[in-house]
């Protein structure tokens, strides 16, 4: 997680909590050594964050600090709802997570009225839930297309044959079924859409492509796609 993204987070936790929270606690919430919650601390503190306590108490933020509010409308918030249920379809365990906490965070922030959208439970997404996929985190995947980073993968075709490749994604598709990963292939040296369910071993690389991945994008946007799995 970004430094700027554990700020927000920081913030966010000691937002909503109702009793003190240790740097141990969001740590441990955040994935993060106490180390790193104590300089974070420390830099709020710097730009002027009201957080008040200290380490073996825990902290708090001092009432009258707040995020922009965020304000929707019915319509807004149905649509917000509904996104996050077809989140929970997916086997993206990490979004699925991300879900709730968008749903917590949000239920804290708008007025009552609109709150009620949220706990009410009137808009379901049916259908299918995708598999999590056993040989990959998908979590790994967007961070890869986000850094530009190369991956490593073990992937099995259609006639069960599995080759080594070196990827660099530059999209992700979550289907019903499964979820592709659309990279550039660099045995094929063509893009290529991975079937997540196929990929028998992901790592991440030391290899990046920085700055291509909006050119590779545009390759296959403009007609390069091949079909699921055809790899």
């Amino acid at each position: 997680m970004r430094k700027a993204s554990r700020l927000f987070e920081i913030i966010q936790i000691l937002r909503l909590a109702r009793k003190p929270v240790t740097a141990a606690e969001m740590a441990e919430t955040l994935e993060v050594t106490p180390r790193s919650i104590y300089r974070d601390i420390a830099a709020l503190q710097a730009m002027r964050v009201p957080i008040e306590g200290g380490r073996g108490i825990g902290y708090i933020l001092r009432p009258g600090f707040d995020l922009p509010p965020l304000m929707f409308s019915i319509e807004e918030t149905e649509a917000i709802v509904l996104a996050l249920a077809l989140l929970a379809r997916t086997g993206d365990e990490e979004l699925k997570a991300a879900a709730g906490r968008v749903n917590q965070k949000i239920t804290g922030a708008v007025p009552e009225p609109l709150r009620l959208a949220f706990r009410n439970q009137a808009l379901h997404a049916w259908g299918t839930v995708a598999p999590s996929p056993t040989g990959i985190d998908l979590a790994l995947v967007r961070r890869a297309i986000r850094d530009e980073r190369k991956l490593g993968v073990d992937y099995r075709d259609e006639l069960g044959r599995v080759t080594e490749r070196t990827i660099r994604p530059i999209a992700l598709i979550y289907y019903s079924e499964t979820a592709n990963i659309v990279a550039w292939c660099e045995l094929r040296q063509a893009i290529r859409n991975f079937r997540a369910d196929r990929v028998e071993h992901c790592e991440a690389t030391y290899d990046f492509f920085p700055g291509e991945g909006e050119g590779l994008r545009d390759l296959w946007i403009s007609g390069w796609r091949t079909r699921p799995g055809a790899a």
